[in-house]
């Protein structure tokens, strides 16, 4: 590591990565520390799949928003981890197909309370029908125009917390706002749970302290052992093929990150992305609100620099 970035006192790195083990006497405390193990702090990731893991919507219900739209947001479940991934979805053309598939003890009742469409097939009638019923087609209902898709991962330190250590709540907030005053006031914001770039809030927390010393937001994860991004798309992009977004006329997808797009395209290409739209922080746009952090500032350059992101300033 070169001489001219931060160093951590050694006092710092004997601590980085332990585990307390419980103990009853507070003078043995020291006894009891020891460091962890690798696969504790960077576990080994999977090999990716050629094949998209299987999800799906169990509720969905409406929110009024500030933008002066309502918001459908779908809870989804998945195979690869317990996580209730969401989907924010404005405007009534999109569907999720999992939500309004038919099951065997459907009632209206029972549909009504997951956020179904109500219209269900006479069972009496038809009671010998085994294939599943799905409204109208979504790419039919949404027309040509390709809608606005934001891909988020959850950041509870800027979009609950109210930090400037990064542009997180800035993004969320531009995406929705974006996405209601399209021409067609459709479109979905997949609201990933995996904080910190994947390694977690506590992490996060740890890595902000070493920030503190002097470290970037890369060096700090290097310096952790951890992933400088750990985060997966895979989850994203079959939330949005159950959405009816795979195919033409495609999504234009608002990210300042190359890599995402290959990513959210999918394996076997699912998902066309159809243009790229750029997200940059509201204090660079013309007319925008509020002036950048000189830790913001720092944080971006470094998204930039070392990440590859595509940020004007």
């Amino acid at each position: 590591m070169s001489s001219n970035i931060f160093k951590i006192p050694t006092r710092m790195v004997s601590i980085i990565a332990v585990e307390v083990v419980s103990s009853s006497d507070p003078l043995s405390i020291r006894a009891d520390i020891r460091p962890l193990q690798r696969e504790q702090i960077h576990p080994e990731v999977a090999a990716p799949s050629d094949t998209l893991p299987h999800v799906y919507c169990i509720v969905r219900a409406r929110l009024p928003t500030p933008f002066g739209a309502d918001m459908y947001l779908h809870l989804y479940k998945n195979e690869i981890d317990d996580k209730e991934h969401l989907a924010m979805v404005f405007g009534k053309s999109i569907v999720s197909a999992s939500l309004n598939h038919q099951r065997p003890d459907d009632t209206e009742l029972s549909r009504l309370k997951r956020g179904a469409v109500n219209h269900i097939p006479n069972f009496a009638q038809d009671a010998s029908a085994d294939t599943l019923w799905t409204p109208q087609s979504p790419n039919a209902q949404r027309g040509s125009e390709a809608p606005l898709v934001r891909v988020h991962s959850e950041c509870f330190t800027g979009e609950t917390s109210w930090s400037l250590r990064c542009d997180c709540g800035d993004q969320l907030d531009t995406a929705a706002r974006r996405i209601v005053t399209s021409p067609s006031g459709s479109g979905a914001i997949v609201y990933l749970r995996q904080e910190g770039r994947g390694i977690g809030l506590a992490n996060k927390l740890r890595a902000y302290n070493l920030q503190d010393q002097g470290a970037d937001t890369v060096q700090a994860n290097e310096y952790l052992g951890l992933p400088v991004d750990g985060r997966t798309f895979g989850v994203a992009t079959a939330i949005l093929c159950d959405l009816g977004l795979g195919g033409q006329p495609g999504i234009r997808l608002m990210t300042n990150n190359p890599d995402k797009v290959a990513s959210i395209a999918g394996p076997r290409n699912q998902i066309h992305v159809q243009e790229v739209c750029p997200m940059p922080p509201s204090a660079c746009r013309k007319g925008g609100e509020g002036s950048l952090s000189n830790e913001l500032m720092a944080y971006l350059q470094t998204k930039v620099q070392k990440l590859g992101h595509s940020i004007e300033m």
